[in-house]
């Protein structure tokens, strides 16, 4: 038996922890070599290994690539580029596996493992069961060996021998000191686009804002240089560039769940009747909408793991999720990316003469963003079942529980959530107008000091 390993950094849906506190080179090369024994099982034979811009990331990739040779997998080096490109790879090289180092949109001290093995996203049962082979030293020992694989060229030629603008657009490009910034100029150039470029340079200590487009203060930017300059729309990446921000002339955050109508009328008019699934904290309009232009909508739980599952499962052409990570079957290959998510955007756009119109007349209707009850580790999961369990909710039309607790009314819905990355309750609420809002707001109020007297909301 070997060691025991810090449990908290196996997470749902990939491998997250502090560098060298509780994620240290040591233990990422024991996962690669787990990952290339559990490669070698499924008859694979090699790992395409890509990191985010990050200090750490040469240090943990090269410990990743050591512990994937030591297996007797071998390594592909595909360099410092956005977690999709690591996905693109895998397809590209033909070796079906990749693990993308990258901390996302966490601080800076924070690195991670996002792992894809025979095709399929780890994640959950399959993540612990990584922890469990490691410390029970049930691992290959080989010799791979390694090389260098550069999948940029390819990478740009095959968006821009697919995406077409109809007219060339001028935008606001906002990479946040994120990985994204070593592609997505060239790439957005390359389809005809004139570039305001904001923190296009990789820096692995963000010292501009925090890259992650879901929060309104990280998009302040984009909106002032919307302002100042003559750009007809602003776009933003994540930390490692499989999420995308998007922000109209006049200042206004498109959030993902209205992205997705945008991109599902689109997909949908290509393919009639489709399955186009989104997460349980996306807004009630979407379902209506989606029947609307003939598709079939899905609700399903939240993670980008689970949501790439389902879509393999479905055959989906399409999927989102509220915190901006969207999936292309159709045209793509089903991984969340967030350069070819925006390509897909400005195509669609670029028919317009005014290319916020399309954006504006998307339906929308009030709501709360993403509110969080902070816990200790274990107690979001307690009290969502014991509401679950005893929660009453007057003039409810219908509760739905396949990923917390989401009450649907007629004019209406709250949610609440256990997150699967970090210990809070994900709270978020939408209705009609503003006085639904606030009844729904006082009947979950109600519900979880039921449940949990004396409970902090932030509502």
């Amino acid at each position: 038996m070997n060691q025991a390993l810090p449990a908290e950094i196996f997470k749902a849906y990939d491998i997250r922890g502090i560098v060298n506190k509780s994620l240290t080179a040591d233990v990422v090369r024991q996962v690669g070599q787990a990952l290339g024994t559990l490669a070698l099982e499924q008859g694979q034979t090699a790992i395409a290994v890509g990191r985010d811009g990050r200090l750490s990331g040469p240090e943990l990739a090269g410990a990743l690539m050591d512990g994937i040779m030591a297996a007797g997998c071998d390594a592909i080096d595909v360099g410092c580029v956005p977690t999709p490109l690591t996905y693109f790879a895998a397809y590209e090289l033909g070796c079906n596996s990749c693990v993308s180092v990258t901390g996302s949109h966490n601080p800076p001290d924070y690195n991670g493992l996002k792992m894809v093995i025979a095709g399929t996203t780890l994640a959950l049962d399959a993540i612990q069961d990584l922890k469990r082979r490691i410390e029970a030293g049930q691992v290959r020992n080989g010799q791979g060996s390694k090389r260098s694989a550069d999948v940029v060229a390819a990478y740009i030629d095959k968006i821009v021998g697919d995406v077409k603008l109809a007219r060339p657009l001028k935008i606001v490009m906002d990479c946040g000191n994120g990985v994204a910034g070593a592609v997505a100029p060239e790439l957005f150039k390359r389809l005809g686009c004139e570039i305001v470029p904001l923190y296009c340079e990789v820096d692995g200590n963000f010292p501009n804002h925090h890259p992650d487009p879901s929060k309104p203060e990280n998009l302040a930017d984009v909106v002032q240089a919307l302002k100042d300059t003559d750009a007809e729309i602003g776009i933003a990446f994540d930390g490692d560039g499989d999420r995308l921000g998007v922000v109209t002339k006049d200042g206004e955050i498109i959030y993902p769940d209205r992205q997705l109508m945008l991109f599902a009328a689109d997909v949908l008019s290509r393919v009639p009747g489709g399955t186009i699934i989104y997460d349980v904290k996306c807004t009630r309009l979407l379902a209506p909408w989606i029947k609307q232009h003939g598709g079939t909508p899905l609700m399903w739980n939240t993670g980008h793991a689970l949501v790439k599952a389902k879509l393999k499962e479905t055959g989906a052409p399409l999927a989102g999720e509220m915190s901006g990570h969207t999936f292309f079957k159709e045209r793509w290959y089903g991984f969340d990316d967030g350069l070819y998510t925006g390509a897909r955007l400005l195509e669609i756009l670029s028919r317009s003469a005014d290319v916020n119109a399309p954006l504006k007349a998307l339906p929308n209707s009030p709501s709360t963003p993403e509110l969080n009850i902070k816990m200790a580790e274990g107690e979001p999961f307690v009290l969502i079942d014991k509401l679950k369990a005893e929660g009453r909710f007057d003039g409810a039309e219908e509760i739905i529980t396949i990923d917390g607790v989401r009450v649907e009314y007629k004019d209406g819905f709250g949610l609440a959530r256990p997150s699967n990355t970090t210990p809070v309750v994900v709270l978020r609420f939408e209705a009609d107008n503003a006085e639904a809002l606030a009844r729904i707001q006082a009947g979950f109020r109600q519900a979880l000091n039921a449940v949990w007297p004396g409970i902090q909301l932030p509502f």
